[in-house]
């Protein structure tokens, strides 16, 4: 058993911060009862050390935080074995939006009720609208009066992102906000992404280089503020190899993969597949499941990729704007 530190073996600690991202077991000390210790043993990937603190998430999504001095047996593991057949988890679009949001994180926040205002220097839609989950707390028109205050105080356009089932696609038609980019949320098992084929030339690591990011076709004039939100999210794997680039961020069960890149000059040779297995088999190493992604409907080519790699549609959103 990887967690199995016997009690006539030397305890020794075998993990340092460079393991951070490596499967880990470890063995910290509980309590002292009646002089005899009692300890506890965690297994997970190694999320963090710093400031004295071990942080180690668990295949459930739960991050455990060990006090250094505590620690006092640890080693590094193998990676669990793929386990086929683990179901999607079921959750509603509402749920399944919020995942992804703490995945692409806006740089600023505020609640409105059950709405969620977002910006980032309007660096993406997505970052820089207002994530329609319940009621807000006050009447529509009040509301929506707010989210142009709200925008406007920013330079920013107020966007409104809404799941094509809410009951507030009526009272927005009613009021003429304009509706734009209708976007799939898609989701699949993870397992299966684990086996795609190539990968020995792609590079994991925790930030983007200048590479990576310039050739991130979104980035442009907002390199400061995409900085931000690309590196944002529980835990962000950035992939990078000759004509393509991927991203990556594991929420627990989750995993959002996005900023899939090819050269146009590289295309048709399998590179996105590439990366995205190299992407899958960190993301499940670190405890997901279960992949989603963001999709717009009429991305013909992307959705054909993805149909390919076993997503099926989940549910749908939108965005909406004030027509003037």
């Amino acid at each position: 058993m990887p967690g199995d530190f016997s009690s006539g073996a030397r305890l020794e600690i075998r993990v340092t911060p460079a393991d951070v991202g490596k499967r880990v077991s470890v063995r910290q000390l509980a309590e002292l009862a009646d002089g005899h210790p009692t300890f506890t043993d965690t297994v997970g990937v190694l999320a963090s050390w710093d400031a004295g603190v071990v942080c180690v998430t668990r295949r459930t999504g739960e991050t455990v935080r060990i006090p250094e001095k505590l620690l006092v047996a640890g080693k590094v593991v193998p990676a669990a074995p793929v386990r086929r057949g683990i179901a999607v988890p079921a959750v509603t679009a509402e749920e399944l939006a919020a995942i992804a949001s703490r995945s692409w994180p806006a740089t600023e926040t505020s609640p409105l009720g059950g709405w969620t205002l977002r910006a980032a220097g309007g660096f993406t839609r997505r970052a820089n609208s207002v994530l329609v989950g319940g009621a807000p707390d006050r009447p529509v028109d009040e509301a929506l009066a707010y989210v142009r205050r709200w925008y406007g105080e920013r330079g920013l356009t107020p966007y409104l992102q809404v799941p094509d089932t809410s009951p507030f696609v009526p009272a927005l038609d009613e009021r003429g906000w304009i509706r734009e980019a209708d976007t799939l949320m898609r989701t699949a098992p993870l397992a299966p992404l684990t086996s795609l084929p190539g990968g020995d030339d792609v590079t994991l690591s925790r930030t983007p280089d200048a590479a990576w990011t310039a050739a991130y076709h979104r980035t442009g004039e907002l390199a400061g503020a995409a900085l931000k939100v690309l590196s944002g999210g529980p835990s962000v794997w950035f992939a990078s190899a000759p004509g393509v680039i991927g991203r990556v961020a594991v929420d627990g069960a989750w995993a959002l993969f996005g900023a899939v890149e090819v050269a146009p000059e590289m295309r048709r040779r399998g590179l996105a597949r590439s990366v995205m297995g190299a992407l899958a088999r960190r993301a499940y190493a670190e405890g997901a499941v279960a992949a989603h992604l963001q999709v717009e409907a009429d991305n013909v080519a992307a959705r054909a990729l993805y149909d390919r790699l076993g997503f099926l549609d989940h549910s749908g959103y939108h965005y909406r704007r004030p027509a003037a």
